[in-house]
């Protein structure tokens, strides 16, 4: 297996143990991925608001880039957002071959064009069905017994594209999570938003829907993720929350590939359990005793 890949902004500042703990997992499973020379940010979720032709060029600069590379045609985004973004130009180009122009005439000011010759894959994709629970089971060296794993989805990773998963009944987290040893969390949450930038500008929004999401987890031991936007809304208003609503509500988040690098054996320091901003006393506990 080999991708190119696309980190984006968030896993060098507030997600860098989303992207350490992706690459360390992609390298232990075999998996070579190369980084797009001189990316740049995809746009995030402000560029639109801005302009929508804005929006497409940023992320179709860096699939034009992307292109470029060593004839690899599947590109690895751990970010959802990123995600998001750069397969909206992926299709939306697909589409509509003026708008397509449109964005080459930006290119074109750094004699760059794009395609449409790259796939983009969420990492969500490309571990459910490229690595698959056939290749970790044989790993795992920690199997996680009573562990009861919340699989949180998000938004951005399965709408408006459903490429991989269902978007209202999302599944792909499962057989990873049983694969490990661990049990998968019967809720009905997974595919819930969780309010995203509404916590800076409509903080009671997005706090409304994150109590939502911790509240019908209550039951399990982790929430799981893919998304950076998703775990710092998961991870760092979990007091707040508990205050608001009185009663605690703490919860151990980690992102995917950090409970699957711990099950086959991956270190908490390569993984970087220490960036995290909410791992509970009984998780660790539970840890040591497995």
């Amino acid at each position: 297996m080999k991708y190119q890949y696309y980190p984006g902004c968030s896993l060098e500042g507030t997600a860098l143990e989303y992207n350490v703990s992706t690459q360390a997992l992609m390298k232990a499973v075999g998996a070579e991925i190369l980084e797009i020379d001189d990316w740049t940010c995809c746009g995030a979720s402000a560029a639109e608001s801005t302009s929508f032709l804005l929006s497409l060029a940023l992320p179709a600069r860096n699939l034009a880039l992307a292109e470029n590379m060593d004839g690899l045609s599947d590109i690895l985004v751990p970010c959802s957002a990123c995600y998001l973004n750069l397969k909206k130009v992926e299709e939306k180009t697909r589409k509509d071959t003026d708008l397509l122009g449109k964005i080459n005439t930006i290119l074109g000011e750094e004699h760059l064009e794009f395609h449409g010759k790259v796939r983009v894959r969420h990492l969500l994709d490309v571990l459910s069905n490229d690595l698959g629970p056939g290749a970790v089971e044989p790993m795992v060296k920690k199997i996680f017994t009573d562990l009861k794993v919340a699989p949180y989805y998000g938004c951005q990773c399965l709408r408006p594209y459903a490429v991989f998963d269902d978007p209202e009944e999302p599944r792909s987290m499962e057989p990873l999570i049983e694969a490990i040893g661990a049990e998968v969390y019967p809720w009905q949450m997974g595919g819930k938003c969780c309010g995203a930038s509404h916590m800076n500008t409509k903080m009671e929004v997005g706090l409304e829907l994150v109590h939502a999401i911790l509240h019908g987890a209550e039951g399990a031991d982790v929430i799981v993720t893919v998304c950076p936007m998703c775990q710092m809304n998961l991870e760092a208003y979990q007091q707040k929350i508990s205050t608001k609503y009185h009663k605690t509500l703490s919860k151990t988040i980690l992102y995917l590939p950090q409970l699957i690098g711990l099950a086959i054996g991956i270190s908490e320091k390569d993984l970087r359990l220490d960036l995290n901003l909410a791992i509970t006393k009984d998780f660790r506990k539970k840890l040591k005793e497995m």
